[in-house]
């Protein structure tokens, strides 16, 4: 189990230069962005304008704070994200252009490279204790709002934009909110090879 401390993340250049990207968690650690795995990421989108390109890769996003974005998703029909919405899956590898809805956001990106890694990310909006089991290789907690403490060894807390990180051999996690909490639970898996 590791805490990572929203504090610590670090922040780069995006692919295509048009911003800055807040990088949570990547495996394998230190990977850049043309070798990972998988990486989970967090960004500040000021304005519209095309999403970068990862070639055979997987991604889902999350509106974290701020009233929105429509992704214009080639082959696709244009598809609204706010951040009362389920987070949304689609290939890094298709042209994909962003306008915002109402001044800039903070979004939440997760990807994964397509045939040797997936993930599933879901959006729990929380007010009384929820256990969750790590079943996949590796799972991830970001707080996305409120402050939440974890039942295990000690007290953890967990505050805004924190995020727990456990692999396959973790129990079954208790998440406590001190009120209303705002969790995205991410799930990476890698794919079974072939016999």
């Amino acid at each position: 189990m590791r805490i990572l401390r929203a504090a610590e993340y670090r922040v780069m250049p995006w692919k295509n230069g048009g911003g800055t990207t807040t990088e949570i968690a990547v495996s394998p650690d230190g990977a850049g962005l043309d070798d990972f795995d998988w990486r989970v990421s967090m960004a500040r989108v000021e304005s519209g304008g095309p999403f970068s390109g990862f070639a055979g890769v997987d991604r889902t996003l999350a509106v974290l704070e701020g009233e929105g974005i429509v992704l214009d998703i080639a082959g696709q029909a244009p598809k609204e994200l706010t951040s009362t919405s389920a987070p949304l899956s689609f290939p890094a590898d298709v042209p994909t252009q962003a306008s915002l809805i109402a001044g800039p956001i903070t979004d939440l990106n997760v990807m994964s490279r397509r045939g040797r890694m997936t993930h599933k990310v879901e959006r729990l909006v929380i007010s009384a204790p929820l256990d969750i089991r790590a079943e996949a290789a590796a799972t991830l907690v970001l707080c996305g709002d409120g402050t939440v403490t974890l039942g295990l060894a000690g007290t953890v807390k967990l505050e805004p934009r924190d995020t727990l990180i456990v692999g396959s051999n973790a129990r079954e996690m208790r998440l406590e909110p001190a009120r209303t909490a705002t969790l995205f639970v991410i799930r990476i898996d890698r794919v079974p090879a072939n016999d």
